[in-house]
């Protein structure tokens, strides 16, 4: 039996249980659908019904009108589209106030029974069939259906980093799946399957190019090349999602039809106005921009003397009149910056940067905030931006594709994570300012907000490079929908959908998703110190190599202690960022969290934790034990052969293998590294080389 990953979780395998599969078919023999569901989002809908269904139960669906209908049958249709609909909902249902919410419901009446799936919009409706073909994939039983739904997040968008080249920058899964040779692959039937993917897990917004704009990707907004971005806007329009385009923000420049990008210069007022024009008029429903700019060498307001507010709203002013968004990131720094100087810090930039400008930008202009202050590490807290801008919109960025994070060979389930972040609590409003409400705009009342993430898509087989890293995509998804749902409700979710039906194959695959995070962190970046990576790549242990680190390195270890002096007594003054209450708790040693301390604070390797150990014993133990962990679920993977297919457990087995070899490499060279630093050897004896 073999299985390259392709399908992913909609996969619909043929349900076991006799009783669930008969039941299954007598409410979706036949499907009654809105007249007006020839295309767009119920016709998708019903195209992914005509798929699934005869996988899970080997019964293909029937089109019937209203009047034809039996006795029992499937009713999708937005709202007052037809009568099965109307008689379907009675009373307010909160879900249905909104574009995207649906109700799943059984009706049983005298004549006929009948299943409706129903919300404002077709988009809603495609939901709700995405959510009744999950229920049935993980055999749950439909005959007594009253479901109501609603996102929490009003944009839940996904970012590619793809270059009209093929290549991916910070992509571990492959080539991309729009582009090659400078060239759109618009007849790809990956694009519809990805969509189909996407639209699953709610996603409504893709950007489908490299933040880092090169000359190439500038073209995508150009006559020559804007008919067939049209192509993709079509394909992601009928499953719901709109289109973005990441914009090189001195365009102007790099096409050769203005000599400035200076965002008060009318001339360059004009043009982007005229660009928006030209983009709507054959992608009517166009998202709108992301923009990085004076960041990282790329260009920017900063060139004219003009600020972030200046260049973001003379783009936002183009869009408004379409309903367009401007996305602008806030990951702004001086990579040039001499890091000798150690009250420069690189945590600093994105608050010291835009706190200053609240209020100054356009109200379709969105703030794009990084979870963290610094790059997508392992561990670092929550940027105290996010949230201290009462009058300015803001979405977080999480990144799904694992930088920082074993680059899609070692298993990172990062919903841990992302969880640990949204359930924050930033006191911006007092108790209760978590990240999660901010990023819904219910505590600042923000015309736009949600989150966005950098995705880990390629052109493999199975999409993510690695199979269990389909996990955090599918993941992503489900969280922006429902923050509610627990790590291990999604993680169970997704296996169930993914794997075979085997307890033993879903209670280990859970188990090890959950503990995978704490695993990678263990052997990797001790105590939030972050950025011990090979330059440029970002994988594999360097402890000074960082790119940007040749002033200096971002741990500052010497030989009598390790960390970042953040304080505001005696360091950067980074603490002060946030709310009293933590700038309070980090800058003291007595009371800042042992995972984050060497991010906050310098200290001797002699210091001791709250759990009891130094900080030097803790580095020895953490290194040795991260190890000891790959090597015992490498164990417990073996018991699952027979039981998983075996082109994924092979191809698991030997991604395993690797995350074991790089799990060593972490283990030697950090631990030697900090050993002839310190001089302290290890109280239990181990060899340190």
């Amino acid at each position: 039996m073999k299985n390259n990953g392709y399908d992913a979780w909609l996969r619909y395998d043929k349900v076991k249980d006799d009783g669930l599969a008969s039941q299954y078919r007598e409410w979706t023999a036949e499907i009654v659908a809105s007249e007006a569901a020839v295309e767009g989002p119920v016709a998708s809908a019903i195209k992914e019904l005509q798929l699934a269904l005869p996988r899970l139960i080997g019964q293909t669906p029937k089109l019937v009108e209203e009047k034809a209908a039996s006795k029992r049958f499937l009713a999708i249709g937005t709202l007052n589209s037809f009568s099965y609909v109307e008689e379907a909902v009675q009373g307010p249902i909160a879900a249905l106030n909104d574009d995207e919410g649906y109700l799943l419901k059984t009706i049983t009446a005298a004549d006929c029974s009948y299943l409706v799936v129903t919300g404002k919009t077709e988009r809603a409706v495609l939901y709700g069939v995405f959510h009744l073909l999950r229920l049935m994939a993980q055999g749950e039983s439909i005959q007594s259906l009253q479901l109501a739904e609603q996102p929490k997040y009003r944009l839940r968008m996904i970012n590619h980093w793809d270059n009209m080249d093929g290549s991916i920058e910070r992509g571990y899964a492959g080539r991309s799946i729009f582009y090659r040779n400078n060239e759109l692959l618009v007849d790809s039937p990956r694009i519809v399957d990805y969509a189909r993917l996407m639209a699953s897990i709610g996603i409504n917004g893709i950007a489908i190019n490299n933040v880092n704009v090169h000359r190439a990707e500038t073209f995508l907004i150009t006559d020559k090349l804007l008919p067939q971005v049209a192509q993709f806007a079509a394909i992601f329009r009928s499953y719901g999602i709109k289109l973005f385009l990441s914009v090189n923000y001195a365009a102007t420049i790099e096409l050769g039809e203005v000599d400035t990008a200076d965002p008060l210069d009318p001339r360059v007022q004009e043009w982007w106005k005229q660009k928006a024009e030209q983009i709507y008029s054959v992608i009517p429903d166009f998202g709108g921009f992301v923009v990085k700019a004076d960041s990282e060498n790329r260009p920017g307001p900063f060139t004219y003397n003009r600020d972030h507010a200046d260049g973001a709203n003379m783009l936002g002013e183009a869009l408004k009149p379409y309903g367009g968004l401007v996305l602008w990131r806030c990951f702004v720094y001086d990579c040039h910056q001499d890091w000798r100087d150690r009250s420069t810090d690189r945590a600093r930039a994105a608050y010291d940067h835009f706190k200053p400008l609240d209020g100054r930008f356009l109200d379709n202009v969105i703030l794009q905030i990084k979870n963290g202050p610094m790059d997508f590490q392992v561990r670092e807290p929550v940027s105290p931006l996010f949230g201290a801008m009462p009058n300015t919109n803001a979405v977080m960025e999480f990144q799904i594709t694992q930088e920082y994070t074993g680059q899609q060979r070692h298993v990172c389930f990062l919903i841990p994570q992302w969880k640990e972040v949204l359930e924050f609590d930033t006191k911006v409003k007092g108790d209760g300012s978590t990240v999660k409400e901010i990023a819904a705009g219910s505590i600042h009342p923000y015309a736009h907000s949600g989150i966005t993430a950098v995705t880990n898509v390629g052109d493999d087989d199975n999409w993510t490079g690695h199979h269990l890293a389909q996990a955090n995509l599918y993941g992503y998804g489900r969280l922006l929908w429902n923050p509610e749902l627990s790590s291990e409700q999604i993680a169970e979710e997704w296996v169930r959908i993914t794997f075979p039906d085997s307890d033993a194959v879903q209670q280990l695959l859970v188990k090890f998703l959950l503990e995978s995070w704490s695993i990678y962190e263990s052997y990797t970046s001790p105590l939030g110190v972050g950025w011990m990576v090979t330059p440029h790549y970002h994988y594999g242990p360097d402890i000074d190599g960082y790119e940007y680190s040749k002033w200096g390195t971002y741990h500052f270890a010497d030989h009598k202690g390790i960390g970042v002096n953040r304080t505001v007594a005696s360091g950067t003054g980074y603490t002060s960022q946030y709310e009293p209450e933590h700038a309070a708790r980090y800058e003291s040693l007595e009371t800042c969290p042992d995972e984050l301390l060497l991010f906050f604070h310098h200290v001797p390797y002699t210091h001791v934790l709250h759990s009891g150990k130094t900080v030097i014993q803790h580095i020895y133990d953490t290194h040795f034990a991260g190890v000891e962990r790959v090597e015992y679920w490498i164990e417990r993977w073996k018991e699952l052969a027979g039981e998983v297919d075996e082109q994924r457990f092979a191809h698991i087995s030997g991604r395993l293998q690797e995350q074991l070899e790089n799990s060593k490499e972490w283990r030697d060279i950090v631990n030697t590294y900090f050993f002839r630093k310190s001089g302290i050897a290890d109280e239990k004896g181990r060899t340190i080389y």
